[in-house]
């Protein structure tokens, strides 16, 4: 048996068994409600792209992990790392097609060839949803909201939406006559939370001197409140800054929508990809402090100016469907278990299969979930691989019911019977029991 291939999967790749799959089935139809409750409508791209499409402004650290390789016809292509270089694409291409202000929501497989870690693989889902065609606090603020309404859908109520600005960052950056190297202090001060303080001002030292990486390191730190926080920033750069301004407007809709207890105003947060141009955000867990962000985003002005000379500012955010399901898991909050369809027809006689998917015909007509068994089994099997499958109900019908012309309902969780039944009084019990 020398010749048998090892099932192996790819390290940082998965397979999904079918509860988990079933759950996290379940937390994309949760945020797919909140999203269309706030107008957002669906759209896809390839996962395959030109790699000058995906690796036009990713930045650094990103062009390192894309998977990228020539095909059959020796084109340069590469996977997608994530889901908003590919939309920005499809922006440009369909425009005319559009309206704007446009609210998409997209659910996708994307690829990073990165180390492994808790709740995060090479191959992962994202969850996007992005407001394009237009510059304004309103939008920045309505993507928050979203945020904050998808994680109470879903359950969860203590957690941090941490939120900056990029060009304020950038303002202060110019006061030091450090402009010119942001996109490297942005992508060191991005690992603050992931190596710690001491490892960061080193870094930050080697970018210019130990006295600007100690000023850099004071500007980001939060203060005790919010408004303090503001008050910071604004002092540090110009009250007068339009970036300033507009931090100040959205808070004002936080605290005026009594949302202040899910928000944190937070310097140190500056997303590393460089296509953020304004407000960027992300998320934490109060109680998985060490997971990381599972649910980030911002606002990026000028990625669209890549492929269209016309001007497409947005704002938008991306869940990690599979770090939020490892979270879930961890507060308790997951209930990974396989539901099967609601009745199964059991297998008793084979002159009666046509019969069978008759009554399934009618059964699945009046919106039940049917399964057939498919082979005359004996029913031990049959019942065993219904409890398997977390079946509720059970239609019985030998050669003595198909001669009468009846059926048998047994309810498999209580074991009682409902005999003599005509197709449609069962349908009629079938779906009483269901919704007891």
């Amino acid at each position: 048996m020398s010749d048998l291939i090892d099932p192996r999967v790819l390290r940082g790749f998965r397979d999904s068994l079918p509860a988990r799959e079933l759950f996290r089935e379940r937390i994309q139809n949760t945020l797919e409600q909140v999203f269309k409750s706030f107008g957002f409508v669906p759209i896809d791209t390839p996962v395959l792209e030109y790699a000058e499409i995906l690796l036009g402004k990713g930045g650094g650290e990103t062009d390192k992990q894309v998977y990228r390789f020539l095909d059959h016809g020796r084109r340069d292509i590469a996977l997608r790392f994530d889901l908003t270089v590919p939309f920005a694409r499809f922006m440009a291409s369909h425009l005319h097609e559009l309206y704007l202000p446009f609210r998409r929501y997209q659910i996708g497989k994307v690829w990073r060839g990165e180390n492994t870690q808790r709740g995060r693989y090479r191959e992962f889902t994202q969850i996007d949803f992005d407001i394009v065609g237009v510059d304004a606090a309103s939008t920045d603020f309505e993507i928050l909201l979203v945020m904050q309404n998808c994680f109470t859908a879903l359950g969860i109520n203590k957690f941090k939406i941490h939120l900056s600005e990029r060009q304020v960052f950038n303002q202060y950056l110019e006061k030091l006559g450090l402009r010119k190297k942001s996109g490297r202090i942005l992508r060191t001060i991005d690992k603050l939370k992931r190596i710690g303080r001491e490892k960061v001002l080193d870094l930050l030292s080697e970018i210019d001197s130990r006295p600007a990486a100690e000023k850099i390191l004071s500007f980001i730190e939060m203060e005790d409140t919010n408004e303090a926080t503001l008050k910071k920033l604004a002092a540090a750069v110009d009250p007068d800054s339009e970036a300033v301004k507009r931090l100040f407007r959205i808070d004002k809709c936080i605290t005026e929508c009594g949302l202040k207890d899910f928000f944190r105003f937070d310097p140190s947060v500056t997303r590393g990809l460089d296509y953020y141009t304004g407000i960027v955000f992300e998320t934490f867990l109060a109680d998985l402090p060490d997971i990381g962000s599972v649910c980030s985003g911002g606002r990026y002005n000028d990625l669209a100016s890549l492929y269209t000379r016309e001007k497409l500012p947005g704002v938008g955010s991306s869940v990690g469907l599979d770090r939020l399901v490892a979270a879930l898991g961890e507060l308790g909050l997951a209930e990974e278990y396989e539901k099967g369809p609601d009745l199964i027809i059991l297998f008793l006689d084979d002159p009666l299969l046509s019969l069978y998917h008759k009554y399934a015909i009618k059964l699945r007509e009046a919106g039940l979930s049917v399964d057939i068994f498919p082979s005359g089994k004996k029913l031990a099997a049959q019942f065993n691989y219904a409890e398997k499958r977390a079946i509720s109900l059970a239609l019985i019908c030998g050669e003595e019911e198909r001669a009468e012309g009846k059926v048998t309902l047994k309810d498999l969780k209580t074991r009682k019977s409902y005999e003599s039944l005509t197709i449609e009084s069962l349908i009629d019990i079938a779906l009483k029991l269901l919704q007891s």
